[in-house]
């Protein structure tokens, strides 16, 4: 039993283990610098501050906005929200997500002594569609946005600030970066809506799995993981040749994935493949990751 508002009850809601996709992004911007021989460790350790505090304040928030859109129902296949089973009550994770905000904003702020002021929209931009994902009167999540955000905001943003505050640059292999890190990312969100397409479909919740289709959503999932590793391909013009080479180990456990995901087809069964996909995003990022600083 757990007690509701209790420090249990929060670390169940913060889900820790989405913070791996918090984690990723900033390690490959890290490492981007560290190739171009300009990483520093403060701003690193600021940068992950404010990317794991990102992920928390979008987690609190959409545990509750789904709540009371009446999306969290019994019949929900994901592991269990804070808000739909009363760990947590409405009120409170109000004030948790006013506290986070805060503390990512305070932390968005320390940056500025590191990079210029153009920061702060960005940092802006982070937390305004953390809440539009899913509150306001047009949730992104609920009209097929979800796949486009995560390209943004777990790719293009988080390695290409990183980047940026430690060089004040922008480079083609932060593009390239930003763009296989956003995919394979995104497989996490695919399988997900692959997942929950049949609650999503009576929620109203419009995803590119209940627009198109199941099988439209497992070819995507597919791609998605191979286009992050054909992305590395391109560092072989750049004579970065284990940077090409490492993340292409990472296209056997994604298939692989992608084949058991198949099989299942449907249920709460998928919730491992949920898991295994974390792992090979984590693979990923690793062999990436090495790859650059080699």
């Amino acid at each position: 039993m757990i007690q509701t508002n209790s420090a249990t009850a929060w670390l169940l809601a913060i889900r820790p283990k989405t913070l791996t996709g918090a984690m990723v992004p900033v390690m490959l911007g890290c490492a981007l610098a560290q190739m171009y021989h300009s990483y520093q460790l403060v701003p690193a350790i600021l940068c992950l501050t404010f990317a794991f505090l990102m992920q928390i304040d979008a987690n609190f928030i959409n545990d509750l906005y789904d709540y009371l859109k009446g999306s969290d129902r019994e019949d929900r296949l994901g592991p269990e929200r804070a808000c739909s089973q009363g760990w947590i009550t409405p009120d409170h994770m109000k004030k948790g997500i006013i506290l986070v905000t805060l503390l990512a904003a305070i932390t968005g702020l320390c940056l500025l002594f590191y990079a210029g002021w153009e920061l702060i929209p960005i940092g802006a931009a982070c937390i305004l569609f953390a809440f539009l994902y899913t509150a306001g009167p047009y949730p992104l999540a609920y009209h097929g946005w979800g796949d486009l955000l995560v390209l943004v905001f777990f790719g293009f943003v988080p390695v290409g600030a990183t980047f940026y505050i430690m060089t004040h640059q922008w480079e083609t292999s932060v593009t390239i970066v930003s763009l296989a890190c956003g995919c394979v990312i995104d497989t996490l969100l695919m399988i997900n809506n692959f997942r929950d397409r049949e609650q999503d479909a009576i929620s109203g919740k419009k995803t590119i799995v209940v627009r198109l289709g199941a099988r439209a959503g497992l070819v995507l999932y597919f791609l998605l993981g191979m286009i992050a590793c054909w992305s590395c391909l391109y560092f072989i013009t750049e004579q970065k040749i284990w940077a090409a080479i490492l993340p292409q180990f990472y296209l056997l456990p994604h298939i692989l994935t992608t084949i058991k995901m198949a099989r299942i087809g449907h249920g709460r069964e998928l919730n491992a493949i949920l898991g295994k996909t974390s792992q090979n995003m984590l693979l990923f990022g690793m062999l990436l990751t090495m790859g650059l600083i080699l």
